[in-house]
């Protein structure tokens, strides 16, 4: 038996050039030698066997900057990972296998932090499935209906990424209505009468002191969204990141503007 660690070892080994040589199945099974042991001739030929697919997947870290050979400072500056993410079926896959071959190859972890994803629900509540089209959610429905920004949203803030969540076009609209809209209409309003009186935030701004009590309230608020976001991306907390923003939208349209709509028509 041999176990050749390179192209060059097995360039040697079979004294042939295989620089070019494409290490995949079937290609690889054409490179045969001959040994002489104990008086004997015979052929070395490939194992009939293929290592479980998950190896492939754990030695990813190096093998995207072909470490070992090349790419060190690469290789280096990017390892460990500071964070991955994959779905719950990873736990005894991508996720072991890259802390397994790390640990075999240097004595430590391959990645800092995981954000481990649920599984998408039908609407009955089942693992969604094309064997079961009665629940089956096609993608691109979904996206000519209501748009990329108001699904990737909706996966967001739905529930923790490790949760199962349901998901239906119904769902999605959802958030078109209430978050996305409101948000449009909050811009929307702004915009109308920003032009209206030629307003340039550049220009004269009103010292903080000297403005209305809702004008500081809605600055505060907006200044603890900046932190609680920025906190909760530092925890890699998705929903911590998003659901926020959405109280914040909910609160600049039905409390600051509803609130200012006078002030702002009597200008």
């Amino acid at each position: 038996m041999a176990c050749a660690g390179s192209i060059e070892e097995l360039s040697e080994l079979s004294g042939q050039d295989l620089s070019n040589l494409e290490l995949h199945r079937p290609y690889v099974d054409g490179i045969t030698w001959e040994v002489e042991i104990d008086g004997k001739t015979g052929t070395m030929r490939r194992v009939p066997e293929v290592i479980d697919v998950w190896f492939d997947s754990g030695a990813m870290p190096l093998a995207q900057w072909h470490y070992p050979f090349e790419n060190h400072d690469m290789f280096e500056s990017q390892y460990p990972a500071d964070y991955i993410c994959e779905a719950v079926d990873q736990t005894r896959g991508w996720f072991y296998s890259l802390h397994a071959i790390s640990t075999m190859l240097n004595e430590q972890v391959s990645f800092k932090n995981v954000i481990c994803l649920g599984h998408i629900l039908g609407s009955d509540g089942k693992k969604m499935s094309k064997s079961r089209p009665e629940t089956f959610v096609a993608p691109w429905d979904v996206l000519n209906t209501s748009g990329a920004d108001a699904f990737r949203w909706y996966m967001f803030t739905a529930a923790p990424p490790g949760e199962s969540r349901m998901l239906s076009e119904a769902l999605i609209e959802d958030v078109v209505k209430s978050f996305y809209l409101t948000l449009w209409n909050v811009f929307s309003f702004f915009t109308t009468y920003a032009s209206l009186d030629g307003f340039d935030p550049a220009q004269n701004p009103v010292p903080l002191a000297e403005r209305d009590a809702l004008d500081r309230w809605v600055i505060g608020e907006l200044n603890l969204l900046v932190q609680r976001v920025t906190d909760a991306y530092e925890d890699y907390d998705a929903p911590g990141a998003t659901r926020p923003i959405e109280e914040f939208v909910d609160d600049l349209s039905n409390w600051y503007i509803r609130r200012s709509r006078r002030r702002f028509w009597k200008g």
